[in-house]
């Protein structure tokens, strides 16, 4: 598959955004109204969504916070023990799908390790009161060995199966990407008690991890399963090489073999953008837009948007819409509010809400009532 390119500002659809006091902005689905929920929050990373219309808002630097559906502001105790540094700190959260029954939840953040820190997952429970997290059980690490503070990777996702999806960065460390004897650059995949699926792609392969679904990933900060079980990554390249990429297991995408863009001196990257048994983005940027937070639209409120690909953008401050229904065509979506767009997400309603790292706040789009 040859891999659409966006030139931001210059062949994506830049959309008006209109005074900030509207809240409005005109898109291809018609106005929609962007709404603040709530602010006050140092540099949020993650968004999650509890049953009866509470959310839970996950701060780098080591706070959780639940924000009830009454407006009150809950600063939740009991999170495991937190390596803030660099890009580390408190990142993803995921509220698991029979949180009803089970009240269960899952967090991923840098954990201390022996000469630096590393990635990891665990699952809690929320209390019946949402003031502290009981019974909170480390379900995943990544090999140790690896310092420095970027490219934690760190989103997660709950596979149509009940699996867990976790990204993993380079830590910096560019060909280890490249080595499945540890897990940075990665998609790992696990069991929700923890242990490795038999059927993961090098299960049972000698001196590779076998946590490791997909690897050649520089930093993936987006992750999203669309309504057909499909998977998709957006991740960061470094000057210029941003990817969405549709994730299969046991693939080989790449980094830092190929690669669409350079280093940030100017110096080129492995050997260029094609190589043997690795696999094409279905979309790069240049230049880059610093991917974040991804979700894929469904449901009745967006019917012309449907299976559209969100990205958050940390560095041009909007929200990419990608259609892979149209050779993965983008269209900018643009308001005051989308400052650093850290984290994207489908509430249950069908609402998109989104973080704002310079705003330090949590919104929410809808489309404009008619009339």
């Amino acid at each position: 598959m040859t891999p659409s390119r966006t030139l931001a500002f210059t062949l994506a659809l830049c959309l008006p955004a209109l005074a900030a006091s509207a809240g409005t902005v005109e898109t291809s689905a018609g106005t929609v109204v962007v709404t603040r929920v709530a602010d006050g929050f140092d540099e949020p990373w993650a968004v999650g969504f509890l049953p009866g219309g509470g959310v839970l808002v996950t701060e780098r630097a080591g706070r959780l916070w639940h924000i009830a559906a009454d407006g009150r502001r809950i600063d939740v105790a009991g999170l495991p023990e937190v390596a803030v540094g660099g890009q580390g700190g408190l990142l993803d959260l995921v509220v698991a799908r029979d949180f009803a029954a089970t009240r269960e939840m899952f967090v991923s953040f840098s954990i201390p390790q022996q000469g630096g820190a590393g990635t990891a997952l665990a699952v809690a429970r929320l209390s019946e009161d949402g003031a502290r997290l009981e019974d909170v059980r480390l379900l995943f690490q990544s090999a140790p060995g690896f310092s420095g503070g970027r490219h934690f990777g760190s989103r997660i996702a709950e596979g149509p199966e009940g699996h867990l999806f976790l990204t993993i960065g380079d830590r910096g460390a560019d060909a280890s990407a490249q080595d499945n004897a540890n897990h940075n650059g990665t998609v790992v995949r696990i069991s929700r008690d923890g242990s490795v699926p038999a059927d993961n792609p090098l299960s049972g392969v000698a001196g590779a991890q076998p946590e490791i679904w997909s690897w050649g990933h520089r930093n993936a900060q987006g992750m999203a399963f669309d309504a057909e079980g499909r998977l998709w990554l957006s991740e960061h390249g470094a000057r210029g090489g941003d990817e969405i990429n549709l994730v299969e297991p046991g693939l080989n995408y790449g980094w830092p073999v190929i690669a669409y863009g350079t280093h940030y001196s100017g110096a080129p990257i492995g050997i260029g953008t094609e190589a043997p048994g690795m696999e094409q983005p279905v979309l790069y940027w240049d230049p880059s837009m610093a991917p974040s937070g991804t979700a894929v639209l469904s449901g009745s409120q967006w019917p012309e948007w449907e299976g559209s690909i969100l990205v958050g953008s940390l560095q041009f401050d909007y929200i990419a819409r990608v259609d892979p229904a149209a050779g993965f065509a983008e269209e900018e979506l643009r308001a005051p509010e989308m400052q650093r767009v850290r984290d994207v997400r489908q509430g249950p309603d069908g609402a998109i809400w989104f973080l704002s790292v310079r705003e330090g706040a949590l919104f929410r789009i809808d489309r404009a009532e008619p009339g």
